[in-house]
């Protein structure tokens, strides 16, 4: 028993992977092993009793979380917008639009990956739904099935990264930072993230052409009734909207200086992305308007698709982050504001009716369950582990590491790489980062940008074959067994388990190399960040003792008569706080803290108010007060 006693938080922790291994639910483990080692800690004297007493508290402060509230409104939004036929709608038109290029489909794919991203940031609806709509269309027209595969799965995982994330929700909680400054910091390593991407793909339409084939002139279905493709009109609209969304970046500040009514010298970058996007797509969205109001007809089929379809989803995004950004809203609040904009859209498409409301809802609510479960649980253990100085043996386990902060670095990556072969991020967040932030932290390590990185590099628990969840969802709707094309008529082969996982190895590897230029690069995500203010606490308190030490004067001295001034007198050595030298003094404020006299001292009329209990001399260093 004196082993377990001295070793308790190793051994506790060793108990919660027995736990885990044994296979009951996550959640469920994390409270029974807590509540186990709390018994077995209170009999052996590791922590009081009382310890147990604080658990309501924490409980209750769960319920009261408003931060966590963000989750359920997000997954609301994204899984109306997805049952109302965004995904569909999003895939065929994009894909319209890059058809013509090699590896279009592909692209396609990416691009709507990273929208359905910022929309639904759910990976299974993602991945079934680009599964179900484009693999069929790549495998149709001669993609390579394990690309047509990875690309699938690894544009579904682009929702752990891109804001409006729920993995960046639960992990602003758990290392105590902000949920905007978290989406701040992950804003450029996700588009960064997309990019590397389609540059995957665009090496592989220039080296290996025939595994990314162009799309057939008869697959182009949304042509002028002259035959022509409408890419005029739609460029035009497009040149556009980027030039005013350019001419807005550039001008921000003046924009900013001109809505709040001060001046303003700079905004941050994030926020002239976010708010210029958004002026630039409500720009194309009135020009659309206004053609079909109108009935101008300057816009091509196409171009009017593409506005119609693609604009209010990516309206709605930049509205929901551009509200986050500027700091008119909260997380909660733009979730809010998200879940009410997707069930306006859905409703206004006519293509959501209550009984696929009420699944999104059943989904949300089951969920928003789930995770709430699992943080029950881990916070019980939590409380348990830090009252037998878990934390501490944490620290002293990983502080002392080979190549300080890069060598702890490295470190926790690989052991969060390998624990995302067995544990989903929602499990991760609550069990392994409180672990490791308060070590981080005392390493000097900014928990946002550590956040952002453990958050891209979860994301990798999607795509690891033989486990990745991305892969299983592929796998549930990929063609298992031979079929018939329903457009071109011919026997098409399945798609085979080794052909997604081999699929899905090259993204793994963007994804790891993206960890790594993290790691190497933090300003990627700090540069985002508004600078800190710095308090010099050292440099007030000297500041405060020369102005108490200050000669003569001070905050009101009365050389003459004060009637009831408060303030006659002042700080300074030789007068005190209501000094009054002549006439009469009937201010609560006659006397005070002068060196020469005492607390309250006064001299003609007027009465001296008495000193405190504490300090019958006052702050006098001369002379008591008379």
């Amino acid at each position: 028993m004196e082993f377990v006693v001295t070793n308790f938080a190793p051994v506790m922790f060793a108990g919660l992977i027995v736990f885990l291994l044994l296979g009951f639910p996550v959640a469920f483990s994390l409270g029974a092993c807590g509540l186990f080692f709390a018994f077995v800690g209170v009999q052996l004297d590791v922590f009081p009793p009382s310890v147990l007493a604080w658990l309501p508290q924490r409980l209750i402060g769960i319920m009261s979380n408003d931060t966590l509230l963000a989750v359920p409104f997000f997954t609301l939004m994204g899984l109306v917008l997805e049952r109302s036929g965004m995904a569909e709608d999003l895939l065929e038109t994009v894909g319209q639009v890059f058809g013509p290029l090699r590896g279009g489909l592909a692209l396609a794919v990416i691009f709507v990956g990273a929208l359905l991203a910022a929309t639904t940031g759910v990976v299974a609806a993602s991945v079934i739904s680009m599964g179900l709509i484009s693999l069929p269309i790549m495998l149709r027209y001669g993609y390579d099935r394990p690309l047509a595969a990875g690309a699938i799965a690894a544009s579904g995982t682009l929702a752990q990264i891109i804001p409006p994330s729920l993995v960046l929700i639960i992990m602003a909680d758990q290392v105590g930072r902000s949920v905007g400054d978290m989406y701040k910091g992950a804003f450029t390593p996700a588009f960064m993230l997309v990019g590397l991407y389609v540059l995957y793909v665009v090496l592989l339409a220039i080296f290996r052409p025939a595994c990314v084939p162009a799309l057939p002139p008869q697959a182009r279905t949304f042509r002028e009734a002259n035959g022509s493709s409408g890419y005029a009109s739609l460029t035009a609209v497009m040149a556009l909207s980027i030039g005013t969304a350019t001419v807005l970046a550039q001008n921000m500040a003046a924009v900013h200086t001109w809505w709040l009514g001060r001046t303003v010298q700079s905004v941050p970058t994030d926020e002239k992305i976010v708010v210029a996007a958004c002026g630039g797509v409500a720009l194309a969205l009135l020009i659309a308007l206004i053609n079909r109001g109108l009935k101008l007809g300057l816009l091509s089929r196409l171009a009017e698709r593409v506005t119609f379809v693609l604009i209010p989803p990516l309206l709605l995004i930049f509205l929901v982050l551009g509200t986050i950004f500027l700091g008119v809203a909260t997380p909660t609040e733009g979730g809010a504001m998200g879940a009410v904009g997707a069930l306006v859209m859905g409703f206004a498409r006519r293509r959501l009716n209550w009984a696929l409301l009420r699944q999104a809802l059943a989904a949300t609510t089951k969920l928003a369950s789930f995770a709430m479960f699992i943080l029950i649980g881990a916070t019980i253990f939590s409380l348990v582990f830090q009252a037998a100085d878990g934390p501490l043996w944490v620290e002293r386990l990983l502080s002392d590491l080979p190549g300080g902060p890069v060598g702890f670095l490295i470190l926790v990556n690989v052991m969060v790489f390998f624990l995302a072969f067995f544990l989903d991020y929602f499990e991760l967040s609550f069990i392994v980062v409180p672990l490791l932030a308060p070590v981080a932290e005392k390493l000097g390590i900014d928990l946002v940008w550590f956040g952002v990185l453990l958050a891209v590099n979860m994301q990798t628990s999607f795509l690891h074959p033989p486990f990745g969840f991305a892969l299983f969802f592929l796998r549930s709707v990929a063609p298992a067994s031979p079929y018939v094309d329903r457009v071109t008529g011919q026997l098409m082969q399945p798609v085979t388990t080794m052909q997604i996982y081999k699929g899905a190895i090259p993204f793994l590897l963007i994804q790891l190399f993206m960890v790594g230029v993290l790691i190497a690069f933090p300003q990627l995500v700090t540069g985002s960040l508004e600078a800190k203010a710095e308090v010099d606490l050292d440099a007030i308190g000297q500041q405060m003792l020369q102005d108490l030490e200050q000669p003569s004067g001070g905050y009101g001295d009365a050389a003459d008569e004060s009637h009831g001034g408060e303030g006659a007198g002042g700080y300074g050595s030789e007068g005190g706080y209501g000094d009054a030298p002549a006439g009469e003094s009937s201010g609560s404020d006659a006397g005070g803290y002068g060196s020469s006299g005492g607390y309250g001292a006064g001299t003609e009329g007027g009465e001296a108010a008495p000193p405190p209990e504490d300090e019958p001399q006052g702050y006098g260093s001369e002379a008591p007060a008379e």
